[in-house]
Order: C-alpha cells, then sequence, then structure tokens
C-alpha cells in the first residue's frame, strides 16, 4: 500500500506541478461547454427571410405581422417581384422566401382554404426545412376553424421538456462529449511523457510491479474526470436551470464506469506512442469516432446497419443515454442498469488490453 499510495502521488504532483497544466484541467472544459451549449443547436434564428405580398389585403398584412413578431427571424425583406425573389436567394440575402398569391384574402373572406407558397435556399438544406417549418405553424394560425378544433378538443403536451429548449438537450449530452475529451487528452499523456522526460527507464527498475503503476496512472485522470463530471452536473442545474430528475446514485457509478473505460482507451494510447505529439494524435483519432457514434450528433438509427453495429462498442453511447434520461425524464434504476452492464464490459476490454500493451512494453 506504501508504494501505491507513492506512485498516485508522484503521479498527481507530475500532473499538477506545472501552474498552467492547473489552468488546462478546468478551464478549457469550462469555456467548452459554455461555448456548446449555445453554438452546437439545431435551432434556427436570427436568419432574415423576404415576403412577396400580391394580395395586400387584411389577411395577408396579419400574416406578414405574425411572422415579424416571430423571435425566430431577424429582418423581415418585402419584395415586390419575382425577379427580386429570385435575386434574394441566389445571393443568399435570404433563407426562404414567403409568397402570397393574389387570391388568399377572398379565399379566408369565403371560408375557403387559402394556400401560400414558400421558395427555400436549398444550399442551406437542414436550416431552410426547418425554417419551413416555422412558417407553415404561422400560416396554420390563419386557419380559425383549426384553432377552435385545437382549444377545444385537445391539449398539446411535451413531455419531458415542455419549453422546447433545445439547451435540455444538448447540454447533458455536453457532459459526456467534455469529460470523454478531457479524459482521453489527460490518459494519453501519461506513459508517453514518462518516455519523454526519461524517467519511463526509472520505473523499470523501481520496485512497483506493473499493477500498481496502472492504478497510480489511472487514479488521476480518474480524479479529474470525476471533479470535471460533477462539476458540470452544477452547472447545468444552478447556471442554465435545467432540471436533475433522476438519482444521484445512478449517476456516479455510470460516470466511474464510463471514466473507467475512457482511461483504458487513453492508457492504449499512450502506451502504443513514443512522444507526447503522437499521443495527443492518437487521442484524437480516438475521440472523434467515439463522440460521432454515440448519437450526439445525429441518431444512431439515422446511420447505417452496419455502423450501428459498430456504436454497440462505444462507451459514449451507454453513458449519453444514462445522463439524458437521468437529466430529463429520471430514469429508473432497470433502465439505468440496462445501460450499465456494457459499460462494464468495455471497460474490462479496455483496461486488459491497454494492461497487456502496457506490460509488454515494459518487458
Amino acid at each position: 500500500m506504501r508504494r501505491l499510495k507513492a506512485t498516485i502521488v508522484k503521479e498527481i504532483w507530475s500532473l499538477l506541478r506545472d501552474p498552467k497544466a492547473r489552468i488546462v484541467l478546468v478551464l478549457p472544459p469550462l469555456i467548452q461547454l459554455f461555448i456548446f451549449t449555445f453554438a452546437t443547436t439545431l435551432d434556427v434564428r436570427n436568419v432574415d427571410i423576404a415576403i412577396l405580398d400580391r394580395s395586400s389585403g387584411v389577411h395577408s398584412t396579419e400574416l406578414v405581422q405574425r411572422i415579424a413578431g416571430s423571435p425566430n427571424f431577424r429582418g423581415i425583406r418585402y419584395l415586390r417581384s419575382s425577379a427580386e425573389l429570385h435575386e434574394a436567394i441566389d445571393n443568399q440575402e435570404v433563407i426562404a422566401a414567403l409568397v402570397i398569391e393574389e387570391g388568399f384574402d377572398r379565399a379566408l373572406e369565403r371560408h375557403q382554404p387559402a394556400q401560400v407558397g414558400v421558395v427555400l435556399d436549398g444550399r442551406r438544406s437542414n436550416a431552410a426545412q426547418i425554417v419551413a417549418g416555422y412558417l407553415s405553424r404561422i400560416a396554420a394560425g390563419m386557419d380559425a376553424g383549426a384553432v377552435l378544433r385545437m382549444q377545444g378538443g385537445a391539449q398539446v403536451t411535451h413531455w419531458f421538456n415542455p419549453t422546447l429548449d433545445f439547451i435540455w438537450f444538448t447540454l447533458p449530452a455536453l457532459i459526456v462529449i467534455i469529460v470523454s475529451i478531457a479524459g482521453l487528452a489527460i490518459t494519453s499523456q501519461t506513459v508517453s511523457r514518462e518516455r519523454e522526460m526519461g524517467t519511463f527507464d526509472q520505473l523499470l527498475v523501481s520496485p512497483l510491479r506493473v499493477h500498481e503503476i496502472l492504478i497510480g496512472k489511472i487514479v488521476p485522470p480518474f480524479l479529474v474526470g470525476s471533479f470535471n463530471g460533477i462539476l458540470y452536473l452544477v452547472v447545468a442545474q444552478v447556471v442554465f436551470g435545467i432540471p436533475y430528475t433522476g438519482s444521484l446514485l445512478l449517476f456516479f457509478p455510470a460516470l466511474t464506469l464510463y471514466l473507467l473505460a475512457l482511461i483504458g482507451v487513453g492508457l492504449f494510447v499512450s502506451s502504443l506512442s513514443m512522444t507526447q505529439q503522437q499521443s495527443f494524435l492518437g487521442s484524437f483519432v480516438a475521440t472523434v469516432p467515439l463522440i460521432i457514434l454515440s448519437g450526439y450528433a445525429s441518431p444512431i438509427e439515422n446511420m447505417p446497419g452496419w455502423l450501428q453495429t459498430v456504436t454497440y462498442l462505444d462507451p459514449a453511447r451507454y453513458f449519453l443515454v444514462i445522463v439524458q434520461g437521468l437529466f430529463l425524464k429520471g430514469m429508473p434504476a432497470s433502465d439505468v442498469l440496462h445501460q450499465l452492464w456494457p459499460l462494464v464490459l468495455i471497460a474490462i476490454a479496455t483496461l486488459s488490453a491497454s494492461a497487456w500493451l502496457f506490460r509488454s512494453r515494459m518487458e
């Protein structure tokens, strides 16, 4: 135990003795958390649209006013001809143009269906489709009969995210992503740093056993990852007001197993590398698939079948489900355990592989 304690203290001290390194451990992940929270969103806001109103009646004016009052649109450009519409879309001055034909007001006055045309900029396909959805909902509000039917017959309720705030979805996922980046970056430098500093040979002649060296190298990144995970958990609730509806007793075991799986990957990369530069590149190679295959950037169901099978090897896939479930819908223990046992297998596999490679390199 004294040897184990000494090597843990040595690893922690080598990580914290540089003042700049201490700042890097906490400050960049926090900056990433705040930047990614507001930058990685599927909401489309602050866009300009154009309107070609050929009806110029009371109802068309009301529709234009509703669009102008929407918080999703920054500015409205009023057009006078189809040529101006073509020019505005072609020069990317607007992302969409709404065309209100001459019979729009007459149709509504006769209680007949009225249609409007929407021209979208296909070069920005995802954003354009979302803007089209915004315009469709606003235009549908002009149908008084539909409004009455909705008020009298049904009530819309959004489960788990009543305000449809996209931050409620992205920030819990960012806990997974940023913990992954920080955990892999720190762990991947452990062995290669020893080689560059010339202290790896000292480990070979020391009385430390292989498992003691590995435990000593596992503890510091585990502590840093746990600190970051707990910090983000608090920031999400206190700063961003995202409710945590699940049990903390389920969050911490999941975080522990996820960090152990990440540390195994990081140690494997570090054992393969001879320099810290190689370790950095290796951690980058491991981080990108880890994030993409987790389901954070795009749903796993949208991926090809063979790639969906590969995602079962990604620990971030399971931890992402756990974190979002605990935050938004109070995931019960049975569902959490269903996601935990794959993390256990992945952690055992990655730690065993890194220990085998480390032992072979020492010999």
